[in-house]
């Protein structure tokens, strides 16, 4: 179905006594009756409305007491929220009952005198309208079926238009909420490469992509006496020898005074010291590729290709990517991101980074959910692009 129409196929609706007597604006009622809210969006979740037989106020839901909401957001309604990684906290989405305007706003509901709300649709239509369009996109279907199958720089572009152009027309007259222009800006961005076939790895990405990102020389492509023996994962061995990986990723910088050593030989010869959280054997058969900031250093186990972060202070090995393609298309989607913001004069990152964060990891969830899933306890690069103060993004 287009988003073009105005019909939700699986919906959430409302009664009329249900919406009384928070709710006095006649289309949106109409809205909640008739076409209602889509009970499976990529997006946001409404199955607040359900779970408490329709809307009730921010004041009603924080528990401190309303007084020290601001008059903006005390009457607003509280109707669902914006979908994340697991255990990642976010916004909750907002009606204004009089108005039919949708907000988000984050429920501090310790500190709500510090609860602001950011415009995100203009109407509940409109709000349906571009989350349908977003998971078309991510779906490959509806307007955006074409673009199944194809992958690259032009596809990222032209996706990234024909987004941006559904924003803008159903935005009733007003520039789109930055929440959209980031969706419209970022997401086409898993559209750069596609499943591995050639590569023998999770992705096959353009032949030229990290060198016109991070200009041929600051790519460095191993030889054969740069491996160690315990390296024989062959798809690992071919990408990092035809493909290479960028020498300073900005978050990451690469071991390039020496030929690749495993982690138990960094440990021997960096450190003066043995490993105590690995077993040798474990330790030998992990190799070493260089530094992440924050004291962790990025391995790739030689016999599978599976890419790690390894806690130096605290001795922990977690998975980072599902291998060194994905561990390329993460330093190129943080590359690619910090020039679309320069480019934007910053409007990225000025005052949403929180949801620029959150549309970086869905991006990067979608393409290797390695370290994101449910079951992960932890994960560097989610931890990492949350860190407003560090400014990573």
């Amino acid at each position: 179905m287009s988003t073009t129409d105005t019909v939700v196929a699986a919906a959430i609706t409302l009664t009329d006594a249900d919406l009384d007597p928070f709710i006095t604006h006649a289309s949106t009622r109409r809205w909640l009756t008739g076409p209602g809210l889509p009970a499976d969006s990529g997006l946001f979740t409404f199955a607040e409305l359900t779970r408490q037989g329709g809307p009730c106020t921010v004041a009603g839901s924080v528990d401190a007491p309303g007084e020290r909401l601001s008059a903006e957001l005390r009457d607003q309604l509280v109707i669902g929220g914006l979908l994340g990684p697991a255990g990642l906290e976010t916004e909750s989405v907002l009606l204004d009952g009089a108005t039919g305007e949708v907000s988000t706003t984050y429920m501090f509901h310790d500190r709500p005198d510090l609860m602001d709300c950011r415009p995100l649709a203009p109407s509940l239509p409109t709000l349906v309208r571009f989350a349908a369009a977003t998971d078309e996109l991510a779906g490959l279907r509806g307007q955006f079926a074409a673009y199944a199958g194809r992958y690259g720089t032009e596809a990222v572009a032209e996706a990234s238009r024909q987004l941006l152009a559904v924003f803008e027309e159903g935005a009733e007259g007003e520039e789109p909420a930055p929440f959209w222009r980031m969706a419209a800006l970022i997401r086409p961005l898993a559209l750069i490469a596609g499943p591995g076939t050639a590569s023998g790895l999770a992705l096959d990405l353009p032949r030229r992509l990290l060198d016109d990102a991070f200009g041929r020389g600051g790519v460095v492509r191993f030889e054969e006496l740069d491996f160690p023996a315990t390296l024989t994962h062959e798809p690992t061995r071919r990408f990092l020898r035809e493909t290479g990986l960028p020498e300073d990723g900005f978050l990451f910088s690469l071991d390039t005074d020496l030929p690749l050593r495993t982690l138990a030989e960094y440990y021997a010869e960096d450190c003066r010291g043995e490993l105590s959280g690995l077993r040798p054997a474990r330790a030998g058969q992990l190799i070493r590729l260089g530094y992440l900031v924050d004291d962790h250093s990025l391995v790739v186990d030689g016999a599978t290709g599976a890419v790690f972060s390894w806690n130096e202070p605290e001795e922990i090995l977690r998975p980072l990517n599902t291998d060194l393609s994905t561990l390329a298309f993460t330093l190129w989607l943080l590359h690619r991101e910090r020039a679309i913001d320069e480019e934007s004069g910053h409007a990225l990152t000025s005052d949403t980074y929180d949801q620029l964060a959150l549309t970086m990891i869905q991006v990067l969830s979608s393409i290797d959910p390695t370290g994101t899933t449910a079951d992960a306890d932890w994960h560097y690069w989610t931890e990492l692009f949350q860190d407003e103060a560090g400014g990573v993004l």
